[in-house]
Parts: C-alpha cells; structure tokens; sequence
C-alpha cells in the first residue's frame, strides 16, 4: 500500500474557526492593530497554527476577505517603470484583474460592501493596508498627504469598478479598457503625485 506524501490535511473546522476569528479581529480592529496571537486566542488555537494553516498576516487577511487576486502579485506590474506613469499601469492592471475570471469574486466582495458594513470594512482595509499603501510607499511621498491621496484614488478606482461592473453605466460599461486608461489614469495620477487643495 503506498503512503501519500506531502502535508496532512488539516482539521477543516479548526480552519474555520481561525477565519471567523480573522474577519471579525480584522473588522472590528483593521489590519494593523489585529496580530496572530490575538486572532489565535479567539479562535481557541495556537498560534503556530494560524501559520501553519495561513502563513503570513498577509495571506490570512487575504483568506479571510476571500480577496480574488494577492495584490503582491500584480503591483510589481503597476510599481516598474518611471514615476510618472503609475496612475495609468495602476487603472490598467486594476482593469485586467476585473476583466478577467477574477472579477466576478471582486464583483460579488463589491456588492457585499455596499449593503454590508462589515464587508465593507473589510474591503477598506484591503484597498488601504494591501494595495493603496504599497503604492504610495514606492513613490516616497509625505506621510501626512497619504490617506487623502490614497482615499483619492480609491474613490476613483471604486467608482470604476461601480459604473463599469455593477451599474453598467454606458458608454463605460463597454468602453475598450485603453479608452478608460487614458481617460482615467492621468486623474490617477494626479491624486498620486500631483499638487493637493491647500
């Protein structure tokens, strides 16, 4: 009788338990102020084995908001070439991930949202802790402008994704995503790099 190789499969209602603990820490508390340990004690489990179920903070988080893409696997796309073109690789990429088969888990997280506060949550501290910050931290900009540019260019990014994927507002429901990246990413990346409001 051959022996499988490999990790055993684990208790799926342990795991359960510790993505419960994680969506309620991480609405109640946001993604910085929720540690392992703390998600750990609620869950009734060891903190090695949030580890060993999840590894990271980071892909628990993603686990636990079901997020369709890990934005650690796009933004390198949106963060590689010159500073003055980030605004139009962030809506392109943005455009390629709701394009595509992922989009429909992103459709179904936004329309959550919408009607419920504790998804809603959840999708901000996403848009804030996992992508937003990770681009307004390559371009080195002042701290204290970083969440009105960064809610900024949520505001747009989420108005997008409303117009074009739950409301289906034409012409931009239909518009070919070049036509939607020239428009849109230069307000982008406006709100990136460009003078604020005094």
């Amino acid at each position: 009788m051959r022996r499988r190789t490999g990790r055993r499969p684990g208790n799926p209602d342990t795991r359960a338990a510790i993505l419960a603990a994680a969506r309620a820490a991480f609405a109640d508390r946001g993604f910085d102020a929720t540690s392992i340990r703390a998600i750990a004690a609620a869950a009734q489990v060891d903190p090695a084995l949030v580890h060993h179920y999840f590894g990271s903070k980071d892909q628990l988080f993603l686990a636990a908001m079901e997020a369709p893409v890990d934005p650690r696997e796009v933004l390198p796309r949106v963060l590689a070439g010159d500073r003055e073109r980030v605004g139009e690789r962030l809506v392109r990429t943005f455009l390629g991930v709701w394009d595509s088969p992922a989009g429909a888990a992103g459709l179904a997280l936004l329309r959550s949202a919408v009607s419920n506060e504790w998804t809603a949550r959840l999708v901000r501290e996403f848009l804030t802790t996992q992508v937003l910050r990770r681009v307004l931290d390559h371009l080195d900009i002042d701290p204290a402008e970083l969440p009105l540019r960064g809610s900024l260019v949520a505001s747009q990014l989420v108005g997008l994704a409303m117009m074009r994927y739950v409301v289906r507002l034409e012409p931009v429901a239909s518009a070919a995503p070049e036509t939607l990246v020239a428009a849109i990413g230069p307000t982008v990346q406006r709100y990136l790099t460009g003078d604020l409001p005094a």
